[in-house]
């Protein structure tokens, strides 16, 4: 029978919760049924990142985001005004920081051919040298503690055809990185991306039974590996040591007729997301997934990221 004690407690309580804003009670509802806390990375809604905290908080439901650049500036150059804005911004709006995705380690490996996939120019507002890496990785422990993450996203450097006679050097040197971060409370995140020497669910498992540093784990990418040609979910996922996985990029991706691939809302393309979904929490991960659209079929970033959000939703929705 309950008590008069916990009958007023449970008044006390509901009353409370009556309080509260709108969007902070349907935050909290969602947070409390859906089975894995989500992100999403801010400037794949906005790069005004008032706004795009905004959507994430207020509309998605989201207790997460992800910070990686904001008004054209790469989270890497941003300076004491700039956090302390992105802090207050994140306050106000009662978000958490899943990860910092850091262009670390995003960059040509020094004396090898030039890889086939390098970019020519800047992306995501990123543009380092592979000198400014080891000034890198200290800016992001900085962050990493001004914004109270433990996890910091970084590469392995752009993809080369031949990767047999720099691999041994390119695993130390993420070893060392490792080595460095971890007894200063980070843990390095290590993302499969297409154009990048690790690219795979396979080649990921290889990384990490190599470099068993605990302070470099996983920032799994279905979608970056189906792009490379692998089948992510189950092949790729079958292969990833589970207690690596530290976090998740999520989205789709389409087969074109003539072979090549592009992104795709949530749930709209080839990946099995809901396999992939009920594998995650059969397994007990633990961590955040979050939602990077790339998709811009619905015509601009926010209405692209609203619509997949929607269908990541509708996934996780399924999932058992």
């Amino acid at each position: 029978m309950t008590s008069r004690r916990d009958f007023v407690a449970g008044l006390g309580a509901a009353a409370l919760s009556a309080a509260l804003p709108l969007h902070l009670r349907a935050l909290r509802r969602f947070r409390s049924a859906a089975p894995f806390p989500l992100s999403v990375l801010t400037d794949e809604i906005s790069q005004d990142l008032g706004h795009a905290c905004e959507i994430a908080a207020r509309e998605f439901g989201l207790g997460y985001v992800e910070l990686r650049a904001a008004h054209g500036k790469n989270i890497m150059q941003w300076d004491a005004n700039d956090v302390a804005e992105a802090r207050g911004i994140l306050q106000r709006f009662h978000l958490k920081v899943s990860e910092l995705a850091s262009p670390i380690f995003k960059v040509s490996w020094p004396g090898a051919p030039p890889s086939p996939v390098a970019p020519s120019g800047p992306q995501f507002a990123a543009d380092f040298t592979y000198a400014q890496q080891e000034e890198l990785l200290d800016r992001a422990v900085e962050l990493a503690h001004l914004f109270e993450t433990p996890y910091v996203r970084i590469f392995d450097f752009w993809r080369l055809d031949d990767q047999t006679p720099y691999r041994e050097a390119i695993d130390d040197r993420l070893r060392q990185a490792a080595r460095k971060v971890g007894p200063r409370g980070v843990t390095l995140n290590l993302e499969n991306e297409a154009a990048c020497n690790t690219a795979t669910g396979a080649e990921a498992a290889r990384l990490l039974a190599v470099v068993r540093e605990q302070s470099l784990k996983l920032n799994w990418d279905p979608g970056n590996a189906a792009a490379r040609g692998e089948t992510p979910y189950p092949d790729g996922y079958t292969k990833l040591p589970k207690d690596r996985i530290a976090h998740m990029h999520c989205k789709d991706i389409v087969r074109k007729t003539d072979g090549t691939t592009e992104w795709a809302a949530m749930g709209k393309g080839i990946i099995d997301w809901l396999g992939q979904l009920r594998a995650l929490k059969r397994d007990g991960y633990r961590g955040v997934l979050s939602l990077e659209t790339h998709w811009r079929g619905a015509g601009t970033a926010e209405e692209s990221s609203r619509q997949s959000m929607a269908g990541f939703k509708d996934l996780l929705d399924h999932v058992e």
